[in-house]
């Protein structure tokens, strides 16, 4: 059988100008109470006090998750393989040995971490699969579920590390010699933990989906269930540091000081000046360090990091060029030196619109209330965009909270990002 959804864009479009949103089958829903019993049980491998997990990318709850979910895509008769960084690969196969779609994200959490971000991608793919099955559907493309390693970036840096390798934006064994603060090496963790494998790294993938909270509030505070994203904002990450000179904090006369500390306060100043002029321009600073700080003493050396982002790359570009000058007007009257260095650029990514377009006709056709948005914050969609054609599927979360112990979502939010997840990834691999 056949659904067929029609829209007319605009209202006052004469009928020639009828869309037509056509499937192969009658779309497919997902079993939301079984999908939310396995995120609840996963999120009882490490479970908080509060309510959260804490699974840090190779420890040994980060194993026992990554066994819970090996043991359930075998029950359903999926073949489990890994690669050398440890991405943990679930296959169904196809009517064609070809290269799979893949669904998935990452099952790796914060220190105090909630129980979705990540998660829901991945057993959202597991919920996929299972309804493919029960309803006996084969198809033509192979269709796998990815869990990619250190996504948060919270034990071993970078975040999205294990994509990364996949995709060789950063070379293996850079990857595996990456340390935590106790100076243990991705390689000795993935020993430790059995989770090396040699599945090929950037094997051909037909496309990739990743379902996921969207860890802000825009979803929420318009009233819809689903996001259809579009692509990634640009990000800069920028290191300021700043030079002046210490002194005794009782015996130094303001007029003379070079306080390196107050200079920082007027940078930030600054920054925070001119990005409220710009629409849709975001800057953070998360980290600041004063060398050799003491309570009574004039600060010299004051570092201090700085995020900015937005959709688009010559916005954050001219940015960082305004903030420059800004600085340089600024701070010399200070007797301050400073330096304004790039450490990481990650340009403005847009999704392939094929990919787009099924996320946005599932969510259609499954009447879901639903809008286009920009992803935020970095997803192992990104580097996956690089390599294969490559979308993404938001729901929301209260109050747009990420990255903390209360992190929560609707049952049913998550039940229609399955049902957009598995539609939008049998339009693409094809039924038989």
């Amino acid at each position: 059988m056949t659904t067929v959804v029609l829209e007319r864009t605009p209202a006052d479009a004469p009928s020639s100008a009828l869309r037509f949103y056509q499937f192969n089958t009658l779309m497919l829903e997902t079993n939301g109470p079984r999908l939310w019993d396995s995120l609840m049980a996963m999120a009882e491998i490490g479970a908080t006090a509060n309510g959260g997990s804490s699974r840090l990318a190779l420890t040994a709850e980060d194993a026992a998750g990554r066994a819970l979910f090996v043991r359930w895509a075998e029950a359903e008769g999926l073949s489990v393989s890994r690669d050398a960084i440890g991405n943990l690969f679930a296959r169904r196969a196809g009517q064609a040995d070809g290269p799979p779609v893949v669904i998935g994200s990452h099952l790796d959490t914060q220190p105090k971490g909630g129980r979705f971000d990540g998660v829901l991608g991945v057993l959202a793919a597991l919920e996929a699969v299972r309804t493919l099955n029960e309803n006996n559907i084969q198809t033509r493309a192979p269709i796998e579920i990815a869990n990619w390693t250190n996504e948060e970036g919270a034990r071993f840096t970078p975040a999205m590390l294990g994509s990364s390798v996949f995709t060789g934006a950063l070379a293996l064994d850079d990857g595996l010699a990456r340390e935590d603060t106790h100076g243990e090496r991705i390689a000795d963790s993935l020993q430790i933990i059995g989770e090396a494998g040699d599945t090929p790294l950037a094997r051909p993938f037909d496309a990739y989906f990743e379902a996921h909270i969207e860890q802000g509030p825009v979803l929420e505070d318009n009233d819809k269930t689903i996001g259809v994203v579009t692509g990634g904002q640009a990000i800069r990450w920028l290191d300021v540091h700043l030079t002046g000179k210490a002194g005794h904090a009782g015996t130094t006369p303001m007029p003379v000081r070079r306080d390196a500390m107050f200079a920082a306060a007027e940078a930030m100043a600054a920054i925070e000046d001119h990005v409220a002029g710009v629409d849709g321009l975001l800057a953070t600073i998360g980290e600041c360090h004063v060398d050799h700080g003491s309570r009574n003493t004039i600060a010299a050396d004051v570092a201090f990091t700085l995020d900015l982002r937005h959709p688009a790359d010559a916005v954050v570009d001219a940015a960082i060029d305004r903030i420059r000058e800004r600085l340089a007007e600024r701070l010399p009257t200070r007797g301050v030196e400073h330096e304004l260095s790039l450490h990481w650029r990650s340009p403005a990514l847009p999704f392939d619109d094929t990919c787009v377009g099924h996320v946005r006709d599932a969510a259609k056709a499954l009447g879901c209330a639903w809008q286009d948005i920009i992803s935020g914050a970095g997803h192992d969609a990104f580097h996956l965009a690089r390599h294969c054609p490559t979308a993404m599927v938001f729901i929301p979360c209260a109050d747009g909270l990420s990255h903390h112990e209360a992190e929560s979502i609707e049952p049913e939010h998550a039940k229609r990002a399955a049902d957009v997840l598995v539609n939008a990834a049998l339009a693409r691999a094809g039924r038989v």
